[in-house]
């Protein structure tokens, strides 16, 4: 499966907004995007003109990037979104939010989504008792999330949920820090996404 391999706080400095890739460090000063402001390459400091593509563009790049999907996935969840009834931004959110690696992140056992996606990957999550080792499985109201019984005493996640202390988790879900389990109690609504996402931005640049 392709994937993106470069830094990632190049991605930061491109979209000119913290996507929270690195876990820690973007809560200090080492962030890349507190000391360089502006786009990387020799092009980065030029003024660029806008237009509504642009910013509709931009806006794609950047929800694709800070769940770590793909184009041809994340048009996929835009398709299913735009079939469902309700507001289909808000739709796309709940769906790119629902993810297990995103549910793995939100409740503290991971730094960051990336991480959260290779906990995942290896093995390291079980819902509802059974193991699931892909990333994009949809999580449903009910659902409890977990860390396998061999994966608990790893540094990794203890770490991570040291680290996390800082970070609230979301109303649509409940943690058992000391269970090393959380629950979906919903689906998350529009003003449960702490994320500054102009969806409709997305909805426009898909519609055209």
């Amino acid at each position: 499966m392709a994937r993106y391999t470069g830094a990632d706080c190049r991605l930061c400095r491109r979209e000119g907004a913290k996507l929270f890739l690195k876990g820690d460090r973007c809560y200090t000063e080492k962030c890349a995007l507190e000391r360089r402001n502006y786009a990387p390459g020799e092009a980065g400091k030029k003024r660029v003109k806008e237009s509504e593509y642009r910013t509709q563009l931009r806006e794609k790049q950047k929800t694709k990037r800070i769940y770590g999907v793909l184009e041809k996935q994340f048009r996929h969840y835009y398709d299913t979104a735009n079939r469902q009834q309700g507001v289909t931004g808000e739709n796309l959110l709940r769906i790119l939010e629902s993810r297990l690696d995103n549910v793995v992140y939100r409740l503290g056992f991971a730094k960051s989504r990336a991480e959260a996606r290779q906990q995942v990957r290896h093995g390291h999550i079980v819902v509802n008792g059974r193991r699931v080792d892909i990333p994009s499985f949809r999580v449903r109201p009910g659902d409890v999330v977990a860390v396998a019984p061999k994966a608990q005493d790893m540094l990794v996640i203890k770490s991570a949920l040291i680290s996390n202390e800082r970070v609230q988790v979301p109303a649509w879900l409940e943690v058992d820090i000391e269970k090393l389990q959380g629950s979906v109690l919903a689906l998350p609504q529009r003003d449960q996404i702490d994320l500054d996402i102009r969806e409709q931005l997305i909805v426009e640049l898909y519609s055209k």
